[in-house]
């Protein structure tokens, strides 16, 4: 297959990474909750209650996610990733059909399923194989597809929800999983360079150690090092800042901002992180630790300026803007951090551990900052929130120093 292109058969690969971040992701992840007011009014039930199938989501991408790497490394990403977009299909086609609150509820854990492989674990192993130049750049603009996804089909989603119903929108974002995006999958994805008779984009050149690196600890050795649960806390505290993002339009508007002009400051944020992840891939190919520095310094300087909001909306929207690369950083710099610190031997088994850290706090940060903003005020949420990215830096950088021992014994 790889002399019908006239480029290495990589970015082929890392193109269908970024088709389903930009439709399965952007489809059914970023587009959910624009389904629960109308679903909530057909089937007469608060809409609270038809949120919960995003909580049913949660819990079975971290079950799933604590043995995904093993199935991947056994049955290959090609499989995995195709199945997981049919089966993603066919569950959109289903849930036109739903009339019990139970049946979304079943459908959110079939979701999570699919996303363990899709989103958590499918880009950030499949990029690693087919590159060792790059790596970062790829892995950024994979995971800005899900940004970019988002902002296209949201107002379609919505567009055709008030045209055609609930109901036929979810055929329609089905069909397009189910006959477009899956079966672009299952023939052009592949697992490996050598399943198309090449060698990974970069290897033999003159690149450093860090993206040379084929080897490190087995699995069994790493779940014993404590610097992988500092990881999986690096992860945990990552992504639970990244919370802060759904409460930035309340914050503005409690510093006397209108609602449009608080919907800039989000807007600004989303716009952050998705330059940031393009922006940080290409910062982290030179430098991990450059890497780390802006994840944390420009996500601590978004909300210093944030704080600062009272001062103007355009400091406001800068810190929306800046904080977005703190955002950023949860599907960029977390797994490139975790390969640079334990080497590409048992990534696949150790990221799909630490991507837990995720759904876990996902699921608790939405409640635990809407606690602190209603008991401490959201001037509390914000210095919590640098302190945490601080907390997320010092990590960071033990671990590269760690990491450097580690690859000097194996």
């Amino acid at each position: 297959m790889k002399k019908f292109f006239p480029f290495h058969y990589g970015y082929v690969v890392a193109a269908c990474c970024t088709l389903v971040t930009i439709f399965n992701i952007g489809l059914v992840m970023s587009c959910a909750g624009i389904f629960f007011v109308p679903i909530s009014q057909e089937l007469n039930v608060p809409v609270g209650r038809v949120g919960m199938l995003l909580s049913f989501n949660l819990l079975a991408s971290t079950i799933v996610l604590s043995f995904a790497g093993k199935i991947i490394d056994k049955f290959g990403a090609r499989l995995t990733m195709t199945i997981s977009s049919v089966v993603m299909g066919i569950c959109l086609l289903c849930m036109s059909r739903f009339d019990e609150l139970w049946q979304f509820y079943v459908a959110g854990s079939i979701f999570g399923i699919t996303f363990a492989f899709l989103l958590y674990l499918g880009f950030p192993t499949i990029i690693p194989r087919w590159f060792k130049k790059r790596v970062g750049l790829l892995i950024g603009i994979c995971s800005a597809g899900s940004s970019i996804g988002g902002a296209i089909f949201n107002p379609v989603c919505g567009k055709l929800i008030t045209d055609y119903g609930w109901r036929m929108t979810y055929v329609i974002f089905g069909v397009v999983i189910l006959f477009f995006v899956s079966p672009l999958l299952g023939i052009f994805l592949r697992n490996n360079p050598a399943d198309v008779g090449l060698k990974p984009f970069g290897e033999g050149e003159k690149i450093s150690a860090r993206a040379n690196q084929k080897d490190g600890p087995e699995y069994r050795a790493v779940i014993k090092m404590p610097i992988f649960y500092g990881l999986f806390a690096f992860a945990f505290l990552m992504s639970a800042t990244a919370g802060i993002f759904h409460y930035i339009p309340k914050y503005a508007e409690t510093l006397n901002f209108s609602l449009e002009q608080a919907s800039f400051a989000a807007a600004a944020a989303m716009i952050g992180s998705t330059i940031g992840k393009v922006g940080l891939g290409l910062i982290n190919d030179r430098s991990i630790a450059l890497g780390i520095s802006a994840t944390i310094g420009l996500g601590i300087g978004g909300l210093i300026l944030m704080l600062m909001g009272n001062f103007g909306l355009a400091v406001l929207i800068g810190g929306g803007f800046l904080f977005g690369w703190a955002y950023a950083g949860v599907f960029v710099q977390t797994p490139l951090l975790v390969r640079s610190v334990f080497g590409g031997r048992s990534y696949n088994q150790v990221y799909s551990n630490i991507s837990i850290a995720f759904t876990l706090s996902a699921a608790a940060a939405v409640v635990v900052w809407g606690f602190l903003a209603d008991s401490g005020g959201y001037n509390v949420v914000l210095i919590i929130g640098s302190i945490l990215l601080a907390i997320c830096g010092a990590i960071g950088f033990t671990a590269l120093k760690v990491g450097k021992n580690i690859r000097a014994q194996n």
